[in-house]
């Protein structure tokens, strides 16, 4: 149960563990996959931004400046809250899949409105229905405008979106020629959007004459090549695939993939039901597949929050813990996402993973320099990366600041003897390797009262590398 809280969420707390080990595994799997019987998703609305000008060539370099200004700071925003809602939320499989899926579709846009909208269609259609999903996506304005089909008509069509549709989104590399596509790409012409975000398809820039795509041939529109992908086994082998690795393990098992992709293609790509098939499979709790994966930062961060909940000073912080780890959310390092894995670890990373907890709950100060996001990284403009750089090497100098609530940590372990204090911190926070060495975590405990002994042996685990594993 424990690994099912840590692959379909952000961990668990003994209290719930304990909760659902009492009860029949199908129920918990349905419960997880459903959330809460009133779920009112929190829609992520940084502010009404509808009324922010869209930059344009007709601004003063002044109002240009106040316009980036606040699409920066918008996106900050909708980054903390999102990372709040991970922590907070009665239904956090639906914020995994999402922070999934926000890696699957890497977008990368200065507009803090098309920011707010694409991570709303994919937080909508998380467990919903991949071809919904595909669709509302690929018509979103932070991903026409991140692949550049504004710009594709048909005089000139442009490449860009048709190419990441069939590599990045549905089938992966080798299931197409070059020519499917340019053929794709003048199925695309003409989509576009407004300033306002809104879709919009413009009928003088679309080609209407026959396209070939994969063997069909017709008088094509995106919507027609969508389809076609969606009919391809490929696309659910693919889709499948990265589902996979994410929720079980980097190592890929071709026959289990395999299974489970012939379900999720003849469900019509319900992805709810791709994920009770694979949650109810004995083999998911295998115990060489239990505490196998590397966190991925902002699981590290949410896991930790949710373990001990603190309230930071400055937010920003979080911003700042993010850059240095690694993966900040709306910054994806390409348009394929963030790599994951052992990607996640180097010697300096590790170090500071390990010394992340002790920095956060003795408010020791930030002292790690994080590393810079590229224009290449960023946002493909030099000035506007390098005021990102900035506002984040502000905050790492800066000792962290709190509140930290102890209480639900306490509670969890009142009953237990003092004796066993130490086994029992380490057996629910790790999810591998449970026999930390006693000693070592003596090393680091204040025995002076039960309490301060709990909090100490709770961040020497939580600083072991054993917990970089889920």
């Amino acid at each position: 149960m424990q690994h099912l809280a840590w692959r379909a969420g952000f961990g668990a707390s003994p209290s719930i563990i304990e909760d659902w080990t009492h009860k029949k595994r199908s129920k918990v799997i349905s419960r997880i996959l459903t959330g809460p019987e009133k779920d009112a998703q929190t829609p992520l609305k940084v502010r009404d931004v509808s009324d922010l000008p869209d930059r344009n060539k007709s601004m003063s370099p002044e109002e240009k400046r106040e316009v980036n200004r606040m699409n920066r700071q918008g996106i900050r925003e909708l980054n903390l809250q999102w990372l709040n809602e991970m922590v907070q939320s009665e239904h956090p499989l639906r914020e995994k899949m999402a922070l999934f899926w926000h890696g699957h579709f890497a977008c990368r846009t200065q507009n803090v409105l098309f920011n707010q909208q694409l991570l709303q269609v994919i937080r909508e259609n998380a467990l919903g229905n991949f071809a919904e999903l595909l669709t509302a996506v690929s018509k979103s304005p932070a991903m026409l405008q991140f692949l550049n089909n504004q710009q594709n008509y048909k005089a000139h069509p442009n490449e860009n979106f048709a190419r990441e549709v069939m590599e990045l989104f549905t089938m992966g590399r080798g299931h197409y020629t070059e020519m499917d596509i340019k053929e794709a790409a003048r199925a695309f012409t003409g989509w576009g959007y407004e300033g306002d975000g809104s879709f919009v398809f413009r009928p003088k820039r679309h080609d209407n004459s026959d396209k070939t795509v994969l063997g069909k041939t017709g008088n094509f529109t995106g919507d027609d090549v969508l389809k076609i992908l969606l009919e391809r086994k490929e696309t659910a082998r693919y889709i499948t695939g990265k589902i996979y690795r994410y929720f079980v393990d980097e190592n890929p098992d071709e026959a289990r993939i395999n299974a489970l992709a012939d379900k999720f293609y003849t469900s019509g790509y319900d992805i709810d039901a791709l994920m009770q098939h694979l949650f109810n499979a004995d083999w998911f709790y295998d115990e060489r597949l239990i505490g196998t994966r590397i966190k991925s930062p902002v699981e590290l961060l949410v896991g930790l929050r949710k373990t001990v909940p603190v309230a930071f000073e400055k937010e920003e912080v979080l911003l700042s813990f993010q850059q240095v780890l690694g993966q900040v959310l709306f910054y994806p390092p390409n348009v394929a996402g963030w790599p994951g894995g052992r990607n996640w670890i180097d010697s300096s990373s590790l170090m500071y993973r390990m010394q992340l907890p002790k920095m956060i709950f003795y408010e020791e100060e930030f002292n790690i320099t994080p590393k810079e996001i590229t224009p290449e990284m960023g946002m493909g403009s030099y000035k506007v990366t390098m005021q990102l750089n900035e506002s984040v090497r502000k905050q790492y100098a800066k000792k962290i600041k709190g509140v930290i609530n102890w209480d639900a940590l306490l509670k969890d372990y009142e009953k237990v003897p003092r004796e066993k204090l130490a086994d029992a911190i380490a057996g629910s926070l790790l999810q591998t390797n449970k026999h930390v060495s006693r000693q070592l975590l003596e090393n680091y405990a204040d025995a002076s009262s039960r309490e301060n002994y709990i909090k100490t042996i709770a961040i020497a685990v939580m600083s072991t590398p054993e917990y970089q594993l889920c």
